[in-house]
């Protein structure tokens, strides 16, 4: 446990001495009429420890009947463990003129960071050209920046919102890509993804068959993880899309229930990397 000594004197309590900053204990002496320093800034479950160093006796006392000393003289110590961040003036209630105050600020709390897109697990075809996206917030305080990166590069450092950088050209392999919020208290927070790039591959039909006269089946091929949407038309102009689906094996079938039209033609795609 670090302490902080704090000394020096004043004549009368209305001579003011600069914030302390302190760290689990601070220190006031309470001199012959004075509190040495008169202004304390400590955080939340920190304590204040007063010590009586002159030849008469003084109080420490809470304005708001917080605490309460009692009358103490020389050499004498009384500590207070401030619980919750607020403004708590006190005095001496045998010199009321004697006037000081203990400034509690509450514990920072580091932001909060997502990555929204793309999600997490995303299978994406090569070459792979997206945007990375993410949402950051700070409850007590303000977001400074948001750094994005491509493992240990650095894709990026966006100081407001929306929180965006665009990657190009991927090549098909695993990538890992985090993001780092900072706020104006200089903490931190982090969220990461992985992105799966695959290497596409050309769509062919095969196994076309005609169940009964209301239905039409075929298989396509595919990239596992990969989105495709199967199509229809009837003059081979107007397409209607049927059906899209993620793909989870390298062979997709298709059943269309509604095959009425006359003649019918169906094609599939592979859709665009979201």
């Amino acid at each position: 446990m670090s302490q902080w000594i704090l000394t020096g004197l004043a004549t009368c309590a209305l001579i003011g001495s600069p914030p302390v900053l302190a760290s689990n204990l601070a220190n006031v002496n309470i001199g012959d009429f004075f509190f040495s320093p008169t202004a304390v800034t400590i955080n939340v479950n920190d304590q204040v420890r007063w010590t009586w160093v002159g030849s008469i006796g003084h109080t420490t006392t809470s304005d708001t009947g917080l605490w309460d000393s009692g009358v103490n003289g020389n050499g004498a110590t009384f500590v207070n463990t401030f619980t919750r961040a607020g403004n708590f003036p006190y005095h001496c209630t045998v010199h009321p003129f004697m006037m000081a105050a203990i400034t509690v600020q509450a514990a920072n709390m580091p932001p909060t960071i997502a990555i929204t897109n793309p999600p997490n697990g995303s299978v994406l075809a090569s070459p792979a050209t997206f945007s990375i996206g993410a949402k950051a917030s700070d409850t007590d305080g303000s977001v400074t920046n948001v750094l994005f990166l491509q493992g240990t590069t650095s894709l990026g450092n966006i100081q407001k919102s929306p929180y965006l950088v665009t990657v190009h050209n991927l090549t098909a392999g695993d990538y890992t890509f985090s993001v780092v919020a900072s706020d104006n208290g200089g903490l931190h927070a982090t969220n990461a993804i992985t992105v799966h790039v695959v290497a596409s591959a050309p769509i062919a039909l095969s196994g076309l068959q005609r169940p009964s006269p209301t239905t039409f089946q075929f298989s396509y091929s595919a990239v596992s993880g990969l989105r495709y949407v199967v199509q229809r038309s009837g003059d081979l102009t107007h397409w209607t899309a049927l059906t899209t689906n993620v793909a989870k094996s390298g062979s997709e079938t298709f059943l269309d229930q509604r095959a009425t039209e006359n003649p019918g033609f169906y094609r599939a795609g592979r859709l665009p990397n979201p």
